[in-house]
């Protein structure tokens, strides 16, 4: 799978430029949108790749696929939904959200996300505590513009996330496509957290802390460093409670209520 975003809509955190600003490789090895979506097409002929407004893209491939950890994708009402794994307790939420049986994954989550959006007067990060499984997926709603992704509590799905030559952001559960996009701008999504337009990187596990940025540096065996980072929650840092929205709030638009240092 495939997720790729101009800065205006998910600005990458600043942190994962790093690597390749402390690298001494040419930073020609990041490449644009559509570049991007070029190697995607050449390692994966099978794709399906979403041409969106901007030179954004969406894509997804069944190739190698874990058979306990689909991909699949669903469009409805301009929300795209990319979604890798599964939940445990699905069943249970197509009841709580009064669904049909035949809801997958990603149709839930697109639901799940309207709810929020629309009307829910409790946070994000209280809804998608409520999802039990293996799973990461990225969202988007091409009407507001807003992009929404996460990653299951445990780290179960392979999913990197990193910065393109143009800036862009880039996120796939392939970490070739990802090292083939943004070189050493990058780093595994941490697990537990949900990355929204706006509000930046959260932790649903501990929404209170802050997710702060750990920059690694070891001997690359050339007498040079090689640069690494990696999120994890501090949880010596604590945040102000969250604000609630209320029902007449559109979640899409609402401010910003959580500075994060990742961002």
């Amino acid at each position: 799978m495939l997720a790729v975003f101009e800065k205006s809509i998910g600005k990458p955190p600043e942190e994962l430029s790093i690597p390749l600003i402390r690298s001494a490789s040419p930073s020609s090895s990041c490449k644009c949108r559509r570049e991007i979506a070029e190697v995607f097409r050449s390692l994966h002929p099978d794709s399906s790749i979403y041409n969106l407004a901007n030179g954004n893209i969406m894509a997804l491939s069944h190739d190698g696929e874990n058979l306990l950890q689909p991909r699949s994708i669903v469009v409805m009402d301009d929300v795209f939904c990319i979604f890798v794994g599964n939940l445990a307790n699905i069943c249970e939420l197509k009841r709580h959200y009064g669904l049909s049986l035949h809801t997958n994954e990603p149709l839930l989550i697109i639901e799940v996300y309207k709810v929020l959006r629309d009307r829910a007067p409790y946070p994000p990060d209280q809804v998608i505590r409520d999802l039990i499984g293996t799973f990461a997926f990225v969202l988007y709603d091409a009407k507001y513009k807003n992009l929404f992704a996460a990653r299951d509590r445990d780290g179960g799905i392979q999913f990197k996330w990193g910065v393109a030559g143009d800036g862009s952001l880039v996120c796939s559960d392939s970490p070739d496509i990802i090292s083939e996009s943004c070189g050493k701008s990058c780093a595994a999504f941490p697990p537990g957290c949900i990355f929204m337009s706006g509000n930046g990187l959260v932790s649903f596990v501990h929404p209170l802390h802050k997710v702060r940025a750990v920059i690694r540096e070891e001997d690359d065996g050339s007498n040079g460093k090689d640069c690494t980072v990696m999120f994890q929650v501090d949880l010596y840092t604590r945040l102000p409670s969250i604000p609630r929205t209320g029902s007449a709030s559109n979640w899409a638009d609402a401010t910003k209520v959580i500075q994060s240092s990742a961002e």
